[in-house]
């Protein structure tokens, strides 16, 4: 698995490329986590992810959490069908939004002008 950090703005971009699972989702929380700070916006961009086990699932949830936390968003765009059906059937997907792409995921977060501002 491999990791690459872009910021777009206010949005940083992580790019996962390879298989989420138990050996890599541990490595992938401790590196994203650097992300997560107030009102952070975090887009994890999947579409080179194959395999996601059900400790990636539970890493995804662990990032919404804190990124909520810290009154942060955190989304995912690029996501397989086959994870998506996955996140469905499991209720995942209740609590972490998935854009199709890149530029409707940007496009959710950059609406958010002022986000967390009061």
């Amino acid at each position: 698995m491999e990791l690459t950090t872009s910021i777009n703005g206010q949005v940083t971009v992580v790019t996962i490329k390879g298989d989420l699972d138990g050996n890599s989702a541990p490595r992938a929380m401790e590196e994203i986590m650097v992300w997560v700070k107030p009102e952070c916006r975090i887009l994890l961009e999947m579409s080179l992810v194959g395999f996601m086990s059900s400790i990636g699932l539970r890493t995804m949830l662990n990032l919404k959490r804190q990124t909520a936390g810290v009154n942060g968003e955190f989304i995912l765009v690029g996501v397989s069908q086959e994870i998506q059906d996955t996140m469905s059937v499991t209720g995942f997907s209740d609590f972490i939004k998935v854009f199709n792409n890149l530029e409707t995921g940007m496009a959710f977060l950059n609406q958010k002008e002022g986000y967390g501002a009061d």
